[in-house]
């Protein structure tokens, strides 16, 4: 019986085998459709059962945009799970394609660890002499 940790690393190697391929794979296609040019694959998450694919997408215009285009994305599906299967897998997984809402909690955060980093340490100061009072 495999441990749960091998069975990890193989899902591992294998979704960062499918975020590469699929990568590669929507470069091409944002070449020839201008609606997914702004698009980033930011992550991509395998089912526990390897019968689904969770690609996460990105776009700086936002959840609304992400979903205008996804009738379009859509229409590349049968075409990326074909080049899929060209892969060394048993089966191809079914593609869903989802809006990274984390990519953008992480982009805010790491905004707002910017902002404390530039602020001197007399602010600091002024918030220390407040919480004594």
């Amino acid at each position: 019986m495999q441990s749960e940790s091998s069975r990890n690393v193989r899902i591992a190697q294998k979704e960062k085998l499918l975020l590469r391929e699929i990568s590669s794979l929507f470069m091409k296609a944002s070449m020839d459709e201008p609606k997914l040019r702004g698009f980033t694959i930011t992550r991509v998450e395998l089912s526990s059962d390897k019968g689904f694919c969770s690609i996460y997408f990105y776009t700086p215009e936002g959840r609304d945009f992400f979903h205008e285009a996804l009738e379009i994305l859509k229409l590349y599906k049968p075409s990326l799970r074909k080049a899929l299967s060209g892969l060394k897998a048993r089966y191809t997984p079914d593609l869903v394609f989802k809006f990274d809402d984390q990519f953008e909690k992480q982009m805010r955060i790491e905004t707002l660890l910017e902002k404390v980093k530039n602020e001197s340490p007399e602010d600091f100061e002024d918030i220390d002499q407040d919480d004594q009072d």
